[in-house]
């Protein structure tokens, strides 16, 4: 019946006190999660103190924040950290390997080939802007970042013109973890199609170390034979590795 007396203000009094009515009680508030509040700080650093400010996790932080957009990230970045030892190794890394890491996505490989291939474009252009004999630390730079942390050889060749600026930038082969074939026909022939004077030679040791080996002296003397007849130098043999990087010229094996 409608207005009764359990339904009237004093009813619901009474029935209170009695014990009758479940009325919820108010509950604590949540925990705000620790990392609420920390993408934005981290950019603000970012933009403040740029990249020098930020230890290498929480470099890769920023990029991991693009391709996932709700979640703490910072596990993640650690995680490959552990994996390839330096920022520059796990940008360097390969999709296949990355994608063995639990959390990395596809979306987050996507990422961080973006920066990747940003980062080299940038240090190619600047290889561009001058002769290369006399911006060798550029070059050096950048073919560290192009070829030092692969997984398999590979073999570049740039190709110089009158004035040593840079015509075409090109590998050639790729090969084995510790092979690639090189044929010095087809070097000398490309290098006589892009009407090239010059040439500097590239290539990496998965390994790590950079130290030639008695087939790369040969190959390069063999090379350097066939382009001098003719009239394509070779400037340089630079072999890269992790651990650094050894040029033929300035060791005086060529």
């Amino acid at each position: 019946m409608a207005n009764s007396f359990e339904e009237s203000p004093l009813g619901e009094l009474l029935a209170l006190e009695a014990g009758a009515v479940n009325v919820p009680l108010p509950q604590p508030p949540r925990p705000i999660p620790h990392y609420w509040g920390h993408r934005d700080r981290l950019r603000i650093r970012f933009r403040e103190g740029g990249a020098d400010a930020l230890p290498d996790y929480e470099l890769l932080e920023l990029i991991l924040f693009r391709a996932i957009p709700r979640r703490d990230v910072k596990p993640l970045a650690k995680d490959m950290l552990a994996r390839f030892g330096s920022f520059a190794e796990t940008v360097a890394a390969s999709p296949e390997r990355l994608a063995e890491i639990e959390g990395v996505t596809g979306a987050v490989i996507t990422e961080i080939k973006i920066v990747q291939a940003a980062a080299l474009r940038t240090s190619q252009g600047e290889v561009k802007k001058r002769p290369v004999l006399a911006a060798m630390s550029t070059v050096l730079s950048y073919l560290r970042s192009a070829m030092a942390f692969e997984d398999r050889e590979q073999f570049r060749i740039l190709f110089l013109d009158r004035r040593n600026k840079l015509i075409s930038d090109e590998v050639q082969t790729r090969g084995t973890i510790d092979h690639t074939p090189v044929y010095t026909r087809e070097v000398v022939k490309r290098a006589l199609d892009l009407s090239a004077s010059a040439i500097i030679l590239a290539h990496n040791h998965p390994s790590g170390d950079p130290t030639p080996s008695k087939a790369d002296v040969d190959m390069t003397r063999q090379i350097m034979d066939v382009a001098t007849k003719l009239g394509v130098t070779v400037h340089d043999h630079i072999v890269l590795g992790r651990d650094g990087h050894l040029s033929m010229r300035t060791a005086g094996i060529i």
